[in-house]
């Protein structure tokens, strides 16, 4: 019990050194994201009882607006702002964590628009330091990606399959399209389409 103690008081004292440097970062990139006002808290609380953690109990405490009180963030952050809360969270971890690979699956959901562009520069630069398979709806964000994968599930025999293969240059762009049109691809869509992958 001493000695877990002792551990539980010197993971506290790093975790308030360090939480500063997160919440700037955090507040950094929500800001970045278009979430202008946002404040971001890691709140610690100290606790009478060890627990799995030490001895603390921590809360991420969110506010979008100015003037509004910081609360818990799953309670309070749209699913856009989660999105987005979630995207800075991760590009933390990838910049101080020796990680292989994330896997990222709709980080952009509920975002559109120039967040989506945003939030496509920040993965860019997050798979400059590690691997990411990143799950996207969005041609902003797809068009940023080294390599494309497309998932499909066809009916074979009276069963569901699922495939996934990678797409050549032809495939990419059409894919693309087919995101900023629909099934019937317009010119324009297609043209804007190259447009995004020039700008990779």
């Amino acid at each position: 019990e001493i000695k877990l103690n002792k551990n539980a008081k010197a993971i506290h004292k790093n975790r308030t050194l360090v939480s500063s440097r997160i919440e700037t970062f955090i507040i950094d990139t929500i800001k970045e994201l278009g979430i202008k006002n946002g404040q971001f808290k890691v709140a610690i609380y100290p606790q009478e009882k060890l627990n799995e953690w030490g001895r603390d109990d921590i809360c991420f405490m969110f506010s979008a607006n100015q003037g509004v009180a910081l609360q818990v963030m799953s309670k309070v952050a749209s699913g856009g702002e989660t999105s987005r809360l979630m995207l800075a969270i991760k590009a933390l971890l990838a910049k101080h964590l020796d990680l292989p690979c994330l896997i990222l699956d709709e980080i952009d959901t509920g975002v559109s628009g120039e967040v989506a562009g945003k939030i496509a520069k920040i993965l860019a630069e997050m798979g400059a330091q590690i691997q990411l398979i990143v799950i996207s709806h969005l041609p902003q964000v797809a068009a940023k990606a080294n390599y494309h994968y497309k998932v499909e599930k066809i009916d074979l025999d009276g069963k569901s399959q699922t495939s996934i293969y990678e797409l050549d240059e032809k495939q990419r762009l059409d894919e693309l399209a087919k995101m900023l049109s629909g099934e019937t691809i317009s010119q324009a869509a297609m043209e804007n389409a190259k447009a995004l992958i020039a700008n990779h």
